[in-house]
């Protein structure tokens, strides 16, 4: 997806809280929701790491460190096309969201857009960062075309479930999985029927989380 100029490219966030870290000033620095840049690469590949670590407990077959560089890659393309937006606190990166347009080989009756990864570091969570950041990705999905917006949780991950309702998402799609070696289930993703490539399949959806 292109460039999007919509409005979140450089709202303020949440105000600052008591204990929060100062700058050199003694100011303490209001989350902005922005468009990261180049520089924040690497920030952004920890960010996605400790997400994926994360969602190992909700049964999530993706390896952290193992795609670090296939990553590092993504993000940088997604921070190039303005699929990605960060929050950040002065040069802080303290959360992110990767977001695309589908691009389907069938005639659909509406143009959806995709939010793949959402995650806020936990000290800067319960102040509505990924609130936020949901919101900045819809603006930008909507600004390039998009109808509907479409993602996926991990079916363990009750909390991820929940944060998505309660900003509107309804289950379009249940997707199941079942194990070839003997063993029980491991869990189900609740998604919908998007076609995405199998990089974005296996190294992005696989991720999500709720982080507010």
């Amino acid at each position: 997806m292109g460039d999007s100029d919509d409005e979140a490219d450089v709202d303020p966030g949440p105000d600052a809280e008591e204990g929060d870290p100062a700058d050199d000033d003694g100011h303490v620095p209001p989350i902005r929701i922005c468009r990261p840049e180049v520089a924040d690469v690497d920030a952004l590949v920890d960010l996605w790491l400790a997400l994926a670590s994360d969602q190992r407990a909700y049964d999530s077959h993706i390896l952290p460190e193992a795609n670090r560089d296939v990553v590092r890659d993504t993000l940088a393309r997604h921070v190039v096309t303005g699929g990605i937006r960060a929050a950040k606190r002065g040069d802080d990166v303290v959360g992110f969201v990767t977001f695309s347009l589908e691009h389907g080989s069938y005639e659909q009756d509406a143009t959806r857009g995709v939010v793949r990864n959402v995650y806020v570091r936990p000290e800067f969570r319960n102040r509505g960062v990924g609130s936020d950041l949901m919101a900045a990705a819809e603006t930008a999905l909507h600004a390039g075309g998009a109808t509907v917006v479409a993602l996926e949780a991990m079916a363990a991950n009750d909390r991820a479930r929940a944060f998505y309702r309660e900003r509107g998402y309804v289950p379009h799609r249940i997707q199941f999985e079942k194990p070839l070696d003997g063993e029980s289930a491991a869990g189900t993703a609740e998604g919908d029927d998007s076609e995405v490539s199998p990089e974005s399949a296996s190294i992005e959806n696989d991720t999500h989380s709720k982080e507010d």
